[in-house]
């Protein structure tokens, strides 16, 4: 999509568009137009276009450069088509609109219908009426089976499962090498400045089927009356040393994916699911964060420290959530004065400025052969907030501590920031006026606004609905080597330090942290380090950036997939739902208590003719007056599915 962008704002040559300008160009969707404006921040950010006001242009002396990107190959997914003279891949891919054409000894074997990966040989992205030309380097199977579809997703965001020998030799050996070789006394960690808590009462919390640990936290209560709360991460940085081949494999994937009940990870199991893993009753390496609370729970400070630590137990949401709520189970004491402190944390949080998104996750429920046998939303339950709490306080107090270091030599040390912009006026601006058409009002200049919407929605028919909507109007998250803070959380200052098993910045949060607690403690600054870091900072923010939404984008479409799999078993079947969307072909309905949207085409609703009015976001029927708008809830029938295409069609009931 950036590709896209590019070109349309290239062949301006140098002149500036407006963003709907931009999207009549593109010729996509126009329900993509909140995915176009988030590409299109991205290349503000990245310094590859420029914004003055409401116009976006490329400077003239990055055309060339953006020229010689057409010579670069692209590879593609896509289903194979023949004739008796030649070949062609219909493409997944929607940078490339014209089917491919390949040559009969590029074929590689690949039957009609195949789903295939092809290399595309010849491609002028500044004629995209010119057919491109290719070849097959893979054949994936039938187009259209879900197995198949699943590799091709894959193979279209890059992702493998499998690691390189010499990632997985070095994996190997280092899990051969603390599990036999490891000798923890007083003397190892006293020479890597760790402290010994193995003692100290702290457990995991993660979703039932997780096996990479890479947080526990304790709770305590102090001589002042108070109270210490410790975060325990994962020490990965122990294991991972930079620019070796674990090192580079991970950059390169940037995070782990979690594709349902499956994950492809950014680390080999050795490290991600056993030696970094926070196992229970096991020594491991860990980074802690210990917050002195005062007896009312106001944050008196905060110690961060290397240290070794034995979990005493492995829970899951559910089962602590159960504690929570029962008063009974292993360490209730502990648990419930844990949920109480998250929920005074929550509330002063909303009040300092913090903005609650409820976005919606799907459950799939399979039977013992592996078939889906049913969906639902996941629930956000109290023991998920309790440790979302904890991990926003330490990345908070991780980035105030980097941030005080920088202030006693008066010049800024780099870092890596999780930060989020402010939201876009124009974008606002058009759920200002979507919102309105349900009676609420939304002054786009005031944050508190955007919070009494999110409560005013609460347990309405359209609450989700709206919120999808608030949460596509915001920017994307994203990491950089500049603070500007974080928007949605209204943190000045903020990174991602609680996950390094599976984030790759992270991971690099941690080894400049180490650099900056031996200057808290000798005064002495390594400037070889400092500038390695300046250096290399903006790339390793840039590809995170870029891999986590990659991560995103595949997640969603596997979950898709698996929900068209689902239903293509129960055509027929009614369902309530909720009318999500419009366009002038028909309205996109999504199922409630499922998440799956699919489309009712006006064309095969028989009691009348309909005519969607755009700005209105309703459709009226012609002769009887009948009226749908969005929000509006409506029974559904399954018409059809297609696992290829990914979409769905649905009737009205």
């Amino acid at each position: 999509m950036q590709n896209q962008i590019l070109r349309v704002l290239k062949k301006n040559n140098g002149k500036s568009l407006k963003f709907n300008s931009i999207i009549k160009r593109m010729d996509v969707d126009r329900r993509r137009t909140g995915e176009v404006r988030q590409k299109l921040n991205e290349l503000v950010l990245q310094k590859k276009v420029i914004k003055s006001g409401k116009w976006y242009y490329i400077d003239k002396k990055n055309i060339a450069a953006e020229r010689n990107t057409s010579d670069e190959i692209l590879t593609v997914t896509g289903r194979f088509e023949k004739n008796k003279y030649f070949g062609y891949v219909v493409p997944d891919s929607r940078l490339i609109k014209n089917d491919i054409y390949i040559s009969k000894k590029n074929y590689l074997g690949a039957n009609i219908g195949d789903k295939v990966v092809c290399e595309v040989i010849k491609f002028d992205p500044d004629d995209p009426k010119k057919e491109p030309e290719g070849k097959i380097i893979e054949v994936l199977g039938q187009a259209g089976n879900v197995n198949t579809e699943i590799f091709a997703i894959a193979r279209k965001y890059n992702l493998q499962r499998n690691f390189p020998d010499d990632v997985n030799n070095e994996a190997k050996n280092l899990a051969k090498s603390w599990e036999n070789n490891i000798e923890i006394d007083d003397i190892s960690l006293e020479a890597d400045s760790r402290k010994d808590i193995r003692d100290k009462i702290c457990f995991t919390i993660d979703p039932e089927d997780a096996k990479d640990y890479d947080d526990a936290v304790s709770i305590e209560k102090t001589e002042s009356g108070g109270y210490l709360l410790g975060v325990h991460i994962a020490d990965v940085s122990f294991f991972v040393k930079e620019n070796s081949p674990l090192d580079v494999e991970a950059l390169k994937r940037g995070t782990s994916v979690y594709l349902l009940n499956s994950v492809i990870p950014m680390l080999p199991e050795a490290l991600s699911n056993e030696i970094c893993s926070l196992k229970p009753d096991t020594d491991r390496y860990t980074f802690s964060v210990d917050i002195e609370l005062t007896k009312n729970y106001a944050i008196k400070g905060y110690k961060i420290y290397k240290s070794l630590i034995k979990s005493k137990r492995r829970f899951s949401y559910e089962e602590v959530q159960k504690i929570i709520d029962s008063k009974k189970g292993d360490f209730k004491k502990e648990l419930t004065l844990m949920d109480k402190i998250a929920k005074i944390f929550y509330k002063k949080r909303m009040k300092e400025g913090s903005i609650d998104f409820e976005s919606r996750e799907v459950k799939f429920d399979y039977d013992e052969q592996g078939r889906i046998t049913g969906i639902k939303v996941k629930e956000r339950l109290d023991s998920m907030r309790m440790i979302e709490e904890f991990m926003l306080l330490a990345n908070k107090c991780v980035t105030e501590f980097v941030t005080e270091q920088a202030k006693k030599l008066d010049e800024e040390l780099p870092f890596i920031y999780r930060i989020h912009e402010e939201p876009d006026v124009e974008k606002l601006n058009s759920l200002s006026e979507f919102v309105s058409q349900f009676g609420y009002r939304l002054h786009i200049d005031d944050k508190d606004s955007i919070k009494d919407l999110l409560e005013s929605i609460k347990g309405k028919p359209e609450e989700y609905l709206i919120n999808d909507l608030l949460i596509r109007s915001m920017a994307k998250a994203i990491y950089d080597e500049k603070n500007i803070g974080h928007y949605g959380l209204g943190f000045d200052d903020y990174t991602h330090y609680t996950s390094p098993i599976r984030r790759y910045p992270d991971l690099i949060v941690h080894r400049i942290l180490k650099e900056y607690l031996e200057f808290a403690k000798t005064k002495n600054v390594n400037f070889k380090k400092v500038n390695y870091y300046k250096k290399r900072l903006p790339e390793i923010c840039k590809q995170s950036s870029a891999q986590e939404q990659n991560a995103v984008y595949a997640e969603r479409e596997i979950t898709k997939l698996k929900q068209i799999e689902y239903l293509s078993n129960h055509l027929g079947d009614e369902f309530l739902g909720i009318i999500s969307g419009m366009t002038h072909y028909g309205m996109f309905i999504e199922i409630i208590d499922m998440a799956i949207e699919g489309l009712v085409r006006f064309k095969d609703i028989e009691d009348d003719y309909y005519e969607f009015f755009d700005k209105k976001h309703l459709a009226v029927g012609a002769r009887r007056g009948k009226t749908y708008r969005i929000g509006q809830k409506v029974v559904v029938k399954i018409l059809k599915t297609d696992t290829e295409t990914k979409k769905i069609d649905f009737l009205l009931v």
